[in-house]
């Protein structure tokens, strides 16, 4: 009898512990997106981290020249890792 009650605990147990690294898997940590320019391995990233809502102007270097681009809150694009070499705020909102 105790098999039999334990093994519906046992089975829901592997179940949540399943379920629970699959969607920590998923959801992107802190250290997978600092505020500032961070890369993958093949694109560029700028995270505006703010809790204000505020659009920035950044400065981006690609192969050899820069260009400003105005960013809003959270995770912004900014193109292949390859051309992409940096990018950071220039101090002012836009």
């Amino acid at each position: 009898m105790r098999v039999r009650q334990s093994l519906p605990a046992l089975v829901g147990a592997v179940a949540m512990v399943l379920g629970m690294s699959t969607a920590s898997a998923a959801a992107p940590s802190a250290a997978a997106t600092p505020c500032g320019y961070y890369s993958s391995s093949s694109d560029s990233y700028y995270n505006h981290c703010t809790n204000d809502g505020s659009r920035i102007v950044i400065e981006v270097e690609v192969s050899g020249w820069n260009y400003e681009q105005c960013v809003g809150p959270g995770i912004t694009w900014l193109g292949s890792k390859s051309k992409v070499s940096d990018a950071w705020y220039v101090g002012r909102t836009c």
